[in-house]
């Protein structure tokens, strides 16, 4: 029988706080971290606002953050988010825990705009600074950008080498670039990593940041963004008849995942225990899922199945809910595929409604938030539901929290390419 795997630790950074009980309240208050961009001038794209983390300090985290100064923003909410996860699971100084058996597995996206402190180039002038690009003038970059460290990062696997040497992480080391599913699809493969017996700590998670002027433009250019200029705190609206596309976010969520026996042995809070994944592709289109949710369907029966469960004993689901026409219909289509008549019964919310979409984090930060869920019985709302939409009929917990007590949660994550990964996590 293969090993159980908990959750001991849990940090997170993002447009509603900086941990897990500051982000649920806000959540549970109907709050909106969305609003004008800041991160650069945005007042020429059709978009012009996103949910980001303002004010933020990695020096609030790290008691030496220059190692992470010239890091890429993600990698600086992962290391932030991570220290935090540590800290919970009192797993910062402990020094008599094997780290060659506490392990990484990141899920995180494309490199960010540093090509603009490489080229030169800022707002959305990437293709001219391309074209001129002179390697003689930059000769003295030349080894950080082919071989990157943290001042230029373009290989994937650089943040999880740089979370493994300043937290003294010797174990398995990966990292994943599946879009919107990476946070959950790391968290996934750590589990098996752990159930295997490859590891017996994994910290994973995800982190991303797409607020920047070829992120912006580029969902601009696939016409997946919300518009609604005038009203920012409104424009995510998933499930709602007059949604109109999502609304960017960015932050990271980290959990410390650990063998049980392991957990016990050392004394550790257990928060909750993750008892069903499930990981498929809808073999599709690169951009759209499909229409009939299929990918989405599969999966969540093979969550259902990993975990031993019946689609009636889940209490809670927190959807992937984009806010785009077909992600919201083809969800709600799957759901009822595969839960039936309880899909009606089912409590689902998407808090992209509030947090706008974290892309490679947001499967994980769902993930702390299910959790949260289970523990204080509560469901987070999906704000600005005004208008039901006939193909979306059901129950999305519209506008105002909903006390309930229940034993699973399942948290839904599709990404572009048409990956899908559904997570169960329990209580303990």
């Amino acid at each position: 029988m293969s090993r159980r795997v908990v959750i001991t630790g849990m940090g997170v950074v993002s447009p509603l706080g900086d941990s897990p009980d500051t982000l649920f309240r806000h959540l549970i208050a109907g709050k909106s971290g969305v609003n004008g961009i800041t991160h650069f001038d945005a007042q020429s794209l059709p978009t012009r606002f996103a949910a980001e983390v303002r004010d933020f300090d990695l020096g609030r985290y790290l008691p030496d953050p220059s190692l992470w100064r010239d890091a890429g923003l993600a990698s600086q909410f992962a290391a932030a988010a991570s220290r935090l996860a540590l800290s919970d699971a009192g797993l910062l100084d402990d020094e008599q825990v094997d780290r060659e058996r506490f392990g990484i597995y990141l899920g995180t996206g494309e490199g960010t705009q540093q090509f603009d402190a490489l080229m030169g180039s800022t707002g959305v002038g990437y293709l001219p600074a391309v074209r001129s690009f002179d390697t003689r003038k930059y000769a003295d970059h030349a080894f950080q950008f082919y071989f990157p460290g943290r001042e230029y990062e373009q290989e994937l696997h650089t943040p999880t080498a740089h979370l493994a040497d300043t937290f003294r992480l010797a174990g398995p080391n990966y990292s994943c670039l599946t879009a919107c599913a990476a946070g959950a699809q790391a968290i996934a493969e750590a589990v098996d990593l752990i159930r295997c017996g490859d590891a017996d700590l994994m910290l994973t998670g995800g982190a991303h940041s797409m607020i920047h002027p070829l992120g912006v433009t580029g969902f601009n250019l696939l016409t997946a963004l919300s518009t609604r200029n005038d009203h920012p705190q409104k424009a995510s609206r998933p499930f709602d008849r007059d949604r109109d596309g999502f609304v960017l976010g960015e932050g990271s969520g980290m959990v410390i995942l650990e063998e049980l026996d392991h957990a016990r042995n050392r004394g550790a809070t257990i928060l909750g225990e993750v008892t069903g994944c499930g990981v498929t592709c809808d073999a599709f289109r690169v951009t759209d899922s499909h229409p009939e949710g299929r990918g989405a369907a599969a999966c969540m029966r093979d969550a259902l199945q990993n975990a031993r469960l019946n689609p009636s004993d889940i209490g809670y689901i927190n959807a992937h809910g984009t806010s785009t026409r077909v992600n919201d219909s083809s969800e709600t289509l799957a759901i009822k595929t595969v839960f039936g008549e309880a899909a009606y019964r089912v409590l689902i919310s998407s808090t992209k409604s509030m947090l706008g979409h974290l892309i490679g984090a947001a499967g994980a930060v769902e993930l702390i938030i299910c959790v949260e869920a289970i523990r204080r019985g509560q469901i987070p709302p999906t704000i600005n539901y005004e208008t039901p939409d006939p193909v979306c009929d059901l129950d999305y917990v519209p506008n105002t929290p909903r006390s309930a007590q229940f034993d699973h949660a399942l948290s839904n994550s599709f990404g572009f390419g048409g990956q899908n990964v559904s997570l169960i996590v329990s209580r303990f």
